[in-house]
């Protein structure tokens, strides 16, 4: 995790096919796809040029509740969301936030240390699949 609270993988997959291996997970696991919003496509439709860029925004009532419980200005970071983006020379990224730099951000208690550690963990495990070979 870098200071800004970034967490960026590098994939071999293009960006389409990274986020569609995410969702897969996700809805394997039972996680709500709220969106997935296509940043180029949008570009496109006003005529603008946009490398490869993706957002799927996804998450799960049961554990982002008790955070925004604690701290309801959580609601702004969930549900979470993930970026797939090509760089100039061609190679496609997963970037999403970390959910301790979230958890310092909103001053969550240590009391929500294990569920925000298991929801890293989910999280961290979900896109190293998603950007496995």
């Amino acid at each position: 995790m870098s200071d800004d609270g970034l967490v960026t993988l590098a994939s071999p997959h293009p960006v389409k096919d990274t986020l569609d291996r995410l969702a897969a997970s996700l809805t394997a696991r039972g996680i709500t796809i709220f969106a997935r919003i296509d940043h180029a496509a949008g570009a496109a439709a006003v005529g603008m040029d946009l490398r490869p860029t993706e957002l799927l925004i996804f998450g799960n009532p049961k554990a982002g509740t008790p955070l925004m419980q604690a701290s309801q200005m959580m609601g702004i970071d969930l549900p979470l969301r993930v970026l797939g983006w090509q760089d100039a020379e061609g190679k496609s990224w997963l970037t999403y936030e970390d959910l301790h730099w979230l958890a310092r951000r909103h001053r969550l208690g240590s009391d929500l240390d294990p569920a925000v550690t298991a929801l890293a963990a989910l999280l961290g495990n979900l896109t190293r699949a998603a950007v496995a070979g």
